[in-house]
């Protein structure tokens, strides 16, 4: 079934998109590698009396959020995936083409957005703040541009895996985007939010730094208007972001 996609964002828009892209990626980079706030918010939520971080098997944040939170954001992901291809071969009638797409958008974005974070940082050296000697771990605090120490094992830790079992959910603003950008812009922000605060219950358990998070978060926030624009047509950037068949909307220019 084809269909009449809503508006793509006009270039001015992804213009910005990108601009913001480059400033947030070097801003986090900056945080890690020539500031302590990992460290600092870190040791916060270490108790070194006990040397422990006393939150890590604490109900609300080991049993809850990492567990039960993580099986039901799963679980809708897996339900928004299975209604995405359901409609892709069988088109349900009644949907709208901006419902159709936003449901698309969001489907391969709890797909996509958990997969890239998860081979990042299967990739990554970065060891979890419990690992670390600072800590009562055994592997050496070293920074995202810094050399791994020989004979030190990868940590694989970076970025925050529990984080984008979230973050995925910034894709809900696909729904309002483009007909209504103010409340597809909020949406996105709470979602955002969502996700940004259960990495944060991640850190108070010694599992992720703050940058862990925000790489996540960066990523999330790179997929998922990539993903829309798949889903609109919109990687046709060599035509200038439109296509006849796509309707162009003079509010994003």
């Amino acid at each position: 079934m084809k269909i009449d996609a809503p508006a793509v964002p006009g270039q001015r828009f992804a213009w910005r998109w990108a601009g913001f892209l480059v400033l947030s990626a070097l801003m986090i980079l900056w945080l890690g590698n020539s500031t302590d706030i990992d460290l600092r918010l870190a040791d916060a939520a270490f108790d070194a009396a006990t040397h422990t971080f006393p939150l890590q098997h604490a109900w609300i944040a080991e049993r809850f959020n990492h567990v039960w939170l993580k099986a039901l954001l799963s679980v809708l992901g897996a339900g928004a995936a299975v209604l995405a291809v359901r409609d892709a071969y069988r088109p349900y009638e009644s949907w709208s083409d901006a419902r159709r797409v936003g449901m698309r958008v969001v489907g391969m974005s709890a797909v996509l957005v958990p997969t890239a974070v998860s081979l990042l940082k299967h990739a990554s050296a970065s060891h979890c703040p419990w690992d670390l000697q600072r800590y009562g771990g055994a592997a050496p605090y070293v920074r995202l541009l810094e050399w791994m120490p020989a004979g030190v094992h990868a940590g694989h830790c970076l970025p925050a895996g529990h984080a984008s079992s979230a973050l995925w959910l910034v894709s809900l603003a696909a729904f309002w985007w483009p007909r209504r950008p103010r409340m597809a812009v909020a949406v996105g922000a709470a979602m955002l939010a969502v996700g940004l605060a259960v990495g944060w219950v991640q850190q108070l358990r010694g599992a992720h730094f703050l940058t862990h998070t925000l790489w996540s978060a960066w990523i999330a926030c790179a997929l998922v208007p990539a993903i829309y624009l798949v889903n609109t047509k919109g990687l046709a950037l060599w035509q200038g972001f439109r296509y006849s068949s796509v309707p162009h909307s003079d509010a994003l220019s």
